[in-house]
């Protein structure tokens, strides 16, 4: 009889192409399935964007709805009645930060033997969820067995000082050889997508406060205002993106500013591009800005974005977000001048953020914990 993969339960609110789901597929592409899989609970009805890859290397996905505070009851029954009829899963990896306490505390309640739960990032500033995720996420530190971070910031928010020396710092590794800087690469999709003889600013983030795209919208017009024309190559999807066409139009920059949508061929668009900007408010690591760095990218940051993820100091530059869009607009053009692309590859893989030698811990990792 063959023996059966370890199952994880990997916890999400949506598996499109953020940070932290993009990292988890990563692993899931290279650990060997035939020991451990991961299937997933996400929290939303609609579609995700890694859905249909997720479902064609064998994981299974389990739709909760939204939780919501004037649901909690309702949502423990759907926790409840999920474990009643799941009873094989006995290990859980979180990633949707304290909104994963109803499903750790009945993960501890029927004895599962490993609870974990993923600090990606560290809330900035304050709104009205705030009070609430500050309850939660007291509540449900005694429920787990293990903590990750990407960062140390995430790390202390999430967990307390007291669960600090319990913390595995694991980082958002990446598959650094498809991100190699590649000079024919480069040309052929400059060519393809009419940015020869351009200066292209990308972007790959989450259209929502937390990426701060109006700013960088700020920025860029300051660019536009020396180099004409230049072009904003925006990566991804997400809820304020009207918001941030209509100000695109407001500015009168549609010939300016490139909408890609959710893309699957990032490697091959980073390399066309001449200055990464990334203006966040807050990060827990910044995997877009590290898979830039690894393409050979100058990298424009703000200071807001861990040390952790500056990798090639000589590539980055980091400026607060109280200095003004003219202010970073010069120093991205400054930037631009001194365009020498190379590869970066052993560096990457010096500082830990290979994805290869890392799925191979954590693997060993997931079938150690599950003998126990």
């Amino acid at each position: 009889m063959l023996q059966q993969p370890v199952r994880i339960l990997m916890l999400f609110t949506i598996l499109n192409r953020g940070g932290a789901e993009t990292m988890v597929m990563n692993y899931l592409r290279k650990i060997d399935r035939s020991k451990v899989i991961f299937d997933f609970i996400v929290h939303r009805d609609e579609k995700g964007a890694y859905d249909d890859e997720v479902e064609s290397m064998g994981c299974k996905i389990f739709k909760f709805p939204p939780l919501r505070i004037t649901r909690m009851l309702s949502y423990q029954k759907t926790v409840s009645a999920f474990f009643d009829t799941h009873p094989e899963y006995t290990m859980i990896h979180g990633h949707c930060s304290e909104l994963g306490y109803f499903i750790y505390k009945e993960a501890h309640k029927r004895k599962l033997k490993f609870i974990a739960a993923h600090a990606h990032n560290e809330p900035c500033g304050f709104d009205l969820k705030l009070p609430v995720r500050n309850i939660l996420k007291w509540l449900m530190r005694p429920y787990l067995t293990h903590c990750f971070t990407c960062g140390w910031g995430s790390a202390k928010w999430l967990f307390g000082q007291r669960l600090m020396n319990q913390v595995i710092f694991f980082p958002n590794a990446i598959d650094a050889r498809a991100f190699i800087f590649n000079s024919a690469k480069r040309d052929e999709v400059r060519k393809a997508n009419g940015w020869a003889h351009r200066l292209v600013i990308g972007n790959v983030a989450r259209f929502s406060h937390q990426k701060n795209h109006l700013f960088l919208l700020d920025i860029f017009e300051a660019i536009v205002r020396k180099q004409p024309a230049a072009l904003l190559i925006l990566i991804g999807t997400g809820e304020l993106e009207d918001e941030i066409k209509k100000k695109v139009s407001q500015l009168g920059m549609e010939a300016n500013v490139k909408f890609m949508g959710s893309r699957c061929d990032i490697p091959d668009l980073l390399q066309g591009m001449d200055v990464f900007i990334f203006p966040s408010h807050f990060e827990g690591l910044g995997i877009a800005q590290l898979e830039a760095q690894t393409a050979g990218l100058q990298v424009l940051n703000s200071t807001k974005i861990p040390k952790e993820g500056i990798v090639i100091p000589k590539l980055v530059n980091s400026l607060s977000l109280n200095q003004s869009a003219t202010e970073w607009a010069e120093k991205a053009l400054q930037m631009a001048e001194k365009i020498n692309r190379k590869e970066r590859l052993q560096e990457i893989i010096n500082a830990g953020f290979d994805i290869n030698k890392n799925a191979e811990w954590l693997q060993n990792l997931y079938l150690t914990e599950s003998l126990h």
